[in-house]
């Protein structure tokens, strides 16, 4: 099962809950990554308190960047397989050990790149 930060009421830190979180298969356009690392960024802070809303509402997953692994691809996918490093920035819902994601947020990172190199 993956697992996701989950902001269900803004506020401190304290706000912040590891949960588990049942994935879908990706959708038409979308692949599914395992990340292995995530953007910290204070921006992050400003959703979670409410001084910036989020897109989707209550509840959330926080985090705009990531990098990770394709691990399904979903319809009408040709640039990337399964396999594949990708990376992505300004697509909220980073903070997850897997996630669905559109395909038009992602690049490819180069095999021999270390992980922390492509995380923004």
């Amino acid at each position: 099962m993956a697992q996701a930060i989950m902001v269900r009421a803004l506020g401190g830190p304290d706000v912040l809950k590891l949960e588990g979180i049942t994935l879908q298969p990706p959708g038409p356009g979308e692949v599914q990554i395992r990340q292995a690392a995530i953007g910290l960024n204070f921006i992050d802070v400003y959703f979670r308190t409410g001084l910036y809303k989020s897109a989707e509402g209550l509840p959330f997953i926080p985090g705009k960047e990531g990098a990770g692994t394709v691990t399904a691809i979903g319809d009408n996918v040709s640039r990337f397989a399964v396999g594949d490093r990708v990376a992505y920035a300004s697509a909220d819902g980073a903070y997850a050990s897997e996630r669905n994601i559109e395909v038009n947020h992602l690049v490819k990172v180069p095999d021999g790149i270390p992980w922390k190199q492509p995380a923004p």
